[in-house]
């Protein structure tokens, strides 16, 4: 059987979580995805950077552009206060079916 597969909706919420630790760039987020789940969640930039403008337009979170001095311009990503609203419903929400989803499972 299949691995558990995340769509955009449980993306979108794991990036809000990141982000509200502290601003990132986007290669920083596929990084920070891969080491604070263990390996498990290793998705491409390519993956990432969709997400992340559909979460702009929707407001949830605010892009900025900072000169890494004699670098390439990174696009940095902060959380709004709609995008922490929604990450406190969204985490709620996730909760609720994982706790569900374990009970079925037996754990």
């Amino acid at each position: 059987m299949a691995s558990p597969r995340l769509d955009r909706g449980e993306f979108g919420l794991l990036l809000l979580a990141l982000l509200a630790r502290r601003p990132m760039y986007g290669y920083e987020l596929a990084s920070e995805l891969k080491n604070r789940s263990g390996e498990v969640i290793d998705l491409p930039e390519g993956t990432i950077y969709p997400a992340l403008r559909r979460l702009e337009r929707e407001g949830l979170i605010a892009g900025r552009w900072v000169d890494s001095g004699g670098g390439p311009r990174r696009r940095y990503y902060d959380i709004t206060a709609v995008g922490t609203r929604s990450l406190g419903e969204g985490a709620a929400a996730w909760q609720r079916f994982a706790a569900a989803a374990s009970g079925i499972l037996g754990r």
